[in-house]
């Protein structure tokens, strides 16, 4: 089985990451300058728009004005992450799973940026059709990579797929 050498699979990751995590704050700063004390901007009336928020919380404003609190858990998900990255077995098999966890740690990096330097998280898409939570582009990848990494592990992996170190 195909393996990738640690030192590019690193190089891959931190350029991958960086680019997610710089369209994520790039999308946010549109954000702002479009729609911050304006009017949303309906994309599919009545299903998606563009409204701008700032949350000092979780989704539904969860847990609002716990700052430090988000701080602290982005920070040990991000140490987290990046420990099982380096860890992981780096074969063409494990690919999907790596990838799924690049994505989720950006996507943590993108709203741990906002926290640490605004004091909020900048959100400023809505589907509107199931009042979802305002969300960004950074939750996105943390849900959707979320979601692909459930399936992985249910359908693809096995336990013997996990033996770290490899």
């Amino acid at each position: 089985m195909q393996e990738y050498s640690k030192k590019s699979l690193l190089i891959m990751d931190i350029l991958l990451s960086a680019f997610l995590v710089a369209l994520d704050q790039l999308t946010k700063m549109q954000a702002v300058r479009l729609l911050m004390g304006k009017p949303a901007i309906q994309l599919i009336p009545g299903v998606l728009e563009f409204c701008y928020l700032e949350n000092t919380g979780a989704a539904f404003s969860i847990l609002r004005n716990a700052r430090w609190f988000f701080v602290i858990v982005a920070v040990i998900a991000c140490i987290v992450i990046a420990a099982l990255l380096l860890r992981i077995p780096r074969t063409v098999r494990m690919m999907p799973f790596h990838l799924c966890l690049v994505f989720i740690l950006s996507g943590a990096l993108g709203n741990l940026i906002d926290r640490l330097t605004l004091g909020i998280v900048r959100d400023f898409i809505y589907f509107s059709l199931i009042n979802f939570p305002v969300f960004n582009v950074a939750d996105i990848y943390v849900t959707c990579a979320t979601f692909v990494l459930i399936i992985l592990i249910l359908f693809r992996y096995q336990e013997e797929d996990f033996h770290l170190g490899k």
